[in-house]
């Protein structure tokens, strides 16, 4: 397990702690692993949700990631804000990228406290914000849409209505990324929503659901680009990716790395698995099933601050 750090592992995050949590239904059409539950009582679910998220930050805390927790109460009618890593991102070198959302509600989530902590405790350069492309249909759902490989520049892509293909190049574009779109479907015969929910890229290893992918040939070349980089490529099955497995992200702690994915995700993997994952990262596991209940895990849960800090701060 290493010990030096990666500009993959981010050892600062942004976390959003919600206070009315409810699993979206402008998000439930085009999203297979969401539950929509009308038999629960909606208070029990939102003081669940909350306890989890808060309980997930302190664990992280306690292994030396930095957490900035924001609080959600609910004016917005935002029911699933919880997954930050959708509407923003930051880069090494200072810049931050603000995203084009697909739902109305996702959009009302972006908020000026989170990007001015950005600024204040860090060193931003220029905020490139997207968000305009959104009354001509044009979405990019941030590092949900994106898998980014930071070492290689890569952004890994699986087509869907949250990931256009012109707002795809123009970010790649300004980022410095080249893109590599795929097609995929699940085992409820739709395509993939996000590309994190099935692709996890690591500093020494990725996990990958490759029996998602509908042309065999593409799915080598992404296995291909992920070798040269250097990294252990650890196939998920669909099963896997139904439990979680894929939504997983590489931090970097007080003691190295770590790879921070769900109790879900962690008991659905093998052995072999386990092992690939701790010659590099120690897998810790946060307990957040009913978060997952809107079709997320861990891994939207968490925008990673790849941003120097600011002396003093």
């Amino acid at each position: 397990m290493s010990t030096i750090r990666s500009i993959q592992a981010p050892a600062a995050v942004v976390m959003v702690r919600p206070h009315r949590f409810a699993s979206n239904p402008e998000t439930a059409a085009d999203n297979a692993y969401q539950r929509v539950s009308t038999d629960a009582d909606a208070a029990i679910v939102a003081a669940a949700a909350h306890a989890e998220v808060g309980a997930a930050a302190a664990l992280l805390e306690a292994e030396g990631v930095t957490v900035h927790l924001f609080d959600d109460h609910g004016e917005r009618d935002t029911p699933d804000s919880v997954f930050p890593n959708n509407w923003f991102s930051t880069h090494p070198g200072g810049h931050v990228a603000i995203y084009p959302m697909f739902s109305p509600s996702r959009r009302r989530e972006r908020r000026s406290d989170v990007i001015e902590l950005l600024k204040a405790r860090y060193r931003v350069q220029d905020v490139i914000d997207y968000s305009g492309l959104e009354p001509d249909g044009v979405f990019l759902e941030g590092t949900g849409a994106m898998v980014l490989d930071h070492l290689a520049r890569v952004a890994y892509t699986a087509r869907s209505n949250r990931a256009d293909p012109v707002a795809l190049e123009r970010f790649c574009t300004h980022f410095n990324f080249e893109p590599i779109a795929f097609d995929t479907i699940d085992r409820h015969g739709r395509a993939v929503y996000h590309t994190n929910v099935m692709m996890s890229v690591a500093t020494e290893f990725a996990m990958v659901g490759f029996d998602l992918f509908t042309d065999p040939r593409r799915a080598e070349t992404v296995r291909a680009r992920l070798h040269e980089s250097g990294r252990e490529v650890i196939a998920l099955s669909a099963q896997q990716i139904d439990e979680f497995a894929g939504n997983a992200i590489e931090l970097s702690g007080r003691d190295g790395r770590l790879l921070a994915l769900s109790s879900r995700a962690l008991a659905c993997l093998t052995a072999a698995q386990r092992r690939s994952i701790e010659r590099s990262a120690r897998l810790v596991a946060l307990d957040v099933p009913t978060i997952e209940t809107a079709g997320g895990s861990v891994r939207c849960m968490i925008a990673g601050i790849h941003l120097a800090r600011r002396s003093g701060r």
